[in-house]
């Protein structure tokens, strides 16, 4: 809390585990901050972990407090965080992986989970050079969303799989500028329209697949597998109109197989490839 700009913390520290699985902390589980973004600085050598569960205890509806399961904050500067284990939080507002500061490397080896409504598994307001996570990242609450890149940027993203189970929650999300992600498993969602909590503000979302807003700039995404939704009213890929993807590349398909819902909503002067198959209740188009 020292205003300072020549205060200076370093934090190493290795092996931490924090709760049980079904009996997690109350609160955020690492929750590391400076002053702000200028001010006393935090700087994490090394930090890893092995299994964090935790919630916050938040009731639902309230839209200004949320927790972390890992939670790099402002004018905190991590230069290696590495998951050995399971982080899972459970309640409302309870992100699991979430960063305001700055991450040069983020290995993730373990699962990450949320159980809460308008949970998010990764969500990134800072500046992230490398993050791997090798484990499948999973939401199962009302609006909670599987990747969400609100500010700041990703430089390099490489993710196993992504898969959300409720309404209004989408599974990748972006909102700013980002360099070459990567996903070796397929991005999946199953809910429809729902309730989400974005930037302090409970807001109706369809359980898009993957979502591209305005202001979204992508150099590359690469999906080993399927883009799929499986609720109804809902796109798979959804691009608006002031975003850019500047290249994308599926190995599957983009597949909508709910009620109303289509594999692509692509609005006008949305730039992306759109070479790729398409599948809506199983008849294909190129």
């Amino acid at each position: 809390m020292n205003p300072d700009k020549n205060s200076l913390i370093t934090v190493n520290a290795k092996k931490i585990s924090i709760g049980q699985k079904n009996s997690p902390v109350i609160g955020s589980g690492v929750f590391i901050a400076g002053f702000g973004d200028n001010g006393g600085r935090v700087e994490i050598d090394d930090f890893s972990t092995n299994d964090v569960y935790s919630t916050g205890k938040i009731p639902l509806g309230v839209a200004d407090i949320i927790t972390g399961a890992i939670f790099i904050v402002n004018g905190a500067h991590a230069k290696k965080i590495t998951q050995r284990g399971e982080t899972t939080t459970y309640g409302v507002n309870d992100m699991v992986l979430d960063a305001w500061g700055e991450v040069d490397e983020w290995d993730v080896m373990g699962s990450v989970t949320s159980y809460g409504p308008s949970g998010i598994g990764f969500v990134n307001f800072g500046t992230v050079k490398s993050f791997n996570a090798q484990a499948p990242i999973e939401t199962f609450g009302l609006g909670a969303r599987g990747y969400n890149q609100y500010d700041g940027t990703l430089e390099e993203g490489h993710f196993s799989s992504i898969m959300t189970f409720g309404d209004g929650s989408i599974g990748v999300q972006i909102s700013k500028k980002v360099g070459h992600l990567t996903f070796d498993g397929g991005i999946v969602t199953h809910g429809s329209i729902g309730n989400s909590l974005v930037k302090g503000v409970i807001v109706d979302l369809p359980a898009y697949a993957l979502s591209i807003k305005d202001g979204g700039v992508v150099s590359s995404i690469t999906v080993k597998g399927n883009i799929q939704t499986k609720g109804k009213g809902v796109a798979s890929y959804n691009v608006e109109s002031k975003a850019l993807v500047n290249k994308m590349t599926i190995t599957g398909k983009v597949s909508a197989t709910g009620e109303g819902s289509e594999p692509l909503n692509i609005q006008d002067g949305a730039q992306t490839p759109t070479d790729f198959s398409t599948d809506t209740n199983n008849k294909t188009t190129i």
